[in-house]
C-alpha cells in the first residue's frame, strides 16, 4: 500500500518540507493495516499504555535519551533555559520553558498570535449545521465540545488545528489578551493525531481525550482553547489562574511526552486570518508557526 507522504510549508522560509514522524511505519501499520485494528482497539487506544509510557519517560534513567533526541532532530538547546545537563528526565526536557527572547510576541491589541509551536490548518467555513466533512468523517461542534448552548455560538465560525510534533516546544500560551474561564476536562481516547490517523478518521478529535476552555476576549470575541491528548502523551497541565486576565503570549500550560494538538474555535466573522495560512489549508498542506507569530486581525 501507499502512503502519502506528510508535507507542510515553513512559513519563516516558504519551503516545502517533509516530515518523518517517530514510528512512522507503526503508525501506518496500526492505522491502515487490516491487521493494526486490534492492537490499536485493545491496547494503544487506551490510557494504560500512555501512562505506563508518561511514567518511563518521568524516570532518571530517560536522561539518556535527550542527547540523542536533541541531535537527531537538531534541537536548538540554544532557545532553551537550561542546558541538556540540567534537566532530570527526558519529560523534563520535553516540557522545557524557552528563554523570552526565543519567540517574540507579535504587538498590536488587533492582532491574534498562535498559541503553540506546530503545524497549522484552518478551516474557515463550518457549516451553520455546525457539520464539515472532511473525506467523509463527520465532525460536530456539540459533540466536540459536549455543550451543544455553546455550539451555537460557534455556528459559522472558524476551526484551527494546531498540531505538535514530539519535536516541537509543548508549552501552549494565550493567542490574545482576554478573560479566561475554568477548563473543562472531556475524558476519551488516546488515539494519535498524526495526519496517517486523522487522514484515516477526522473524529479523532470528538473521540479523545480533551480540556476545552474560554478565553473571552474584547477584539475577537470569544475562542475556544481546547488541548488534546494523544498516544503517549503523558498528560495535559494548565498552568494559568482561572477567571482571570490573562495577557497575549502569557503561558496556558503544557503537554508532557508525545505529540498532540492544540484546536481553537472562533465565532463567525471576528478574524481575518493570514492568506497564506488560508491558501495552504485550501490546498490541505499544514504551515509550520511558531508561539506568537501572526496569525491574523480582528475583524
Amino acid at each position: 500500500m501507499n502512503f502519502d507522504k506528510i508535507i507542510y510549508i515553513e512559513r519563516k522560509s516558504k519551503e516545502l518540507k517533509t516530515e518523518n514522524p517517530p514510528g512512522e511505519g507503526f503508525l501506518k501499520f496500526l492505522y491502515y493495516s487490516p491487521f493494526g485494528k486490534l492492537p490499536l482497539n485493545l491496547v494503544v487506544r487506551k490510557k494504560i499504555l500512555t501512562e505506563f509510557y508518561g511514567k518511563k519517560m518521568s524516570e532518571k534513567n530517560s536522561i539518556a535519551k535527550i542527547a540523542p533526541f536533541v541531535k537527531e532532530n537538531n534541537i536548538d538547546m540554544t532557545e532553551s533555559k537550561k542546558s541538556i545537563d540540567e534537566f532530570t528526565s527526558f519529560n523534563d526536557f520535553f516540557i522545557r520553558e524557552l528563554k523570552p527572547e526565543a519567540r517574540v510576541i507579535a504587538k498590536g491589541d488587533d492582532i491574534l498570535v498562535s498559541p503553540a509551536d506546530g503545524k497549522v490548518l484552518i478551516f474557515s467555513d463550518l457549516k451553520e449545521t455546525t457539520e464539515f466533512f472532511l473525506k467523509g468523517d463527520q465532525f460536530t461542534l456539540g459533540e466536540f465540545l459536549k455543550d451543544e448552548n455553546e455550539a451555537k455560538k460557534f455556528e459559522g465560525g472558524t476551526l484551527m488545528i494546531i498540531r505538535l510534533a514530539p519535536v516541537d516546544y509543548h508549552r501552549f500560551h494565550f493567542p490574545a489578551d482576554g478573560v479566561i474561564s475554568n477548563s473543562k476536562l472531556i475524558d476519551g481516547y488516546y488515539y494519535s493525531v498524526s495526519p496517517y490517523a486523522i487522514k484515516k478518521n477526522f473524529r479523532i478529535y470528538c473521540e479523545n481525550k480533551r480540556e476545552v476552555s474560554i478565553l473571552k476576549t474584547e477584539k475577537f470575541g470569544d475562542i475556544v482553547l481546547s488541548e488534546i491528548g494523544a498516544t503517549m502523551v503523558g498528560g495535559i497541565t494548565q498552568t494559568y489562574k482561572p477567571e482571570n486576565f490573562v495577557k497575549k503570549g502569557d503561558e496556558k500550560g503544557f503537554f508532557f511526552f508525545g505529540g498532540s494538538s492544540c484546536v481553537l474555535l472562533f465565532e463567525k466573522d471576528k478574524v481575518v486570518f493570514d492568506e497564506d495560512l488560508l491558501e495552504n489549508s485550501r490546498k490541505g498542506i499544514e504551515t509550520k508557526v511558531y508561539m506568537g507569530e501572526k496569525i491574523g486581525v480582528a475583524k
